[in-house]
C-alpha cells in the first residue's frame, strides 16, 4: 500500500506541506447539471423565475465558493486565484454549469472548480424551488485539470471506455 499523504504517522489527518514544490500555472474546469422540468427551464428563459435570474446569481455564488474553498475542504490549501469563471447554459432538460479556475501556485486547482459548480448548481435550485422542489443535481465531476507534478487529466481522453 502506498503511504497516504494526507495522514501523519500517528494516523491523524495533516496538511500536506507544498512549500517544496515549484510554482507552476495550474488550471481546472468542472461541471455539473442542474435537472428540471420543462415548466421551471421555460420560465428561467422566459425571465420570469420569482427570485430574479437564477443563471447570473448562480454565476456570482460560484465565484465566491471558488475563492472560498479553503475554508470549506479542511485540508485544501488557501490559493492565490488569478482567475475564476463560471459558465451556465439552459438546455431542455435544465441547466449546465461549468467553472474554470487558474493559479499559479504549488497545488492544484480541482477543488476550487468543483466547489464553484456545486455552489453554482446549489444556486439554481435555491432560486427556482419555488417552482420545481423535484430538481436534482447530478454530474458533478472533473472535466480538465493542467499542471503539476501528477500531469495533464482530460475527461473524454482519461475515462476509461471513452476514445
Amino acid at each position: 500500500m502506498s503511504k497516504l499523504t494526507h495522514i501523519d504517522e500517528h494516523g491523524h489527518a495533516r496538511m500536506v506541506d507544498t512549500s517544496a514544490k515549484s510554482i507552476t500555472s495550474r488550471r481546472a474546469v468542472a461541471s455539473a447539471r442542474v435537472l428540471m422540468s420543462p415548466a421551471t427551464v421555460a420560465a428561467i428563459r422566459d425571465h420570469t423565475t420569482p427570485k430574479g435570474d437564477p443563471l447570473e446569481t448562480a454565476r456570482l455564488a460560484g465565484i465566491v465558493a471558488a475563492k472560498r474553498t479553503a475554508e470549506r475542504i479542511p485540508l485544501c490549501h488557501a490559493l492565490p486565484l488569478t482567475h475564476v469563471d463560471v459558465r451556465a447554459q439552459v438546455h431542455d432538460d435544465g441547466v449546465h454549469l461549468e467553472a474554470e479556475v487558474t493559479t499559479r501556485a504549488q497545488t492544484g486547482v480541482e477543488m476550487e472548480a468543483l466547489t464553484a459548480v456545486a455552489v453554482a448548481a446549489l444556486t439554481v435550485y435555491d432560486m427556482c424551488k419555488a417552482l420545481d422542489k423535484s430538481m436534482t443535481i447530478s454530474d458533478l465531476r472533473l472535466e480538465l485539470k493542467t499542471g503539476g507534478k501528477s500531469g495533464d487529466y482530460r475527461r473524454e481522453v482519461n475515462q476509461p471506455g471513452t476514445t
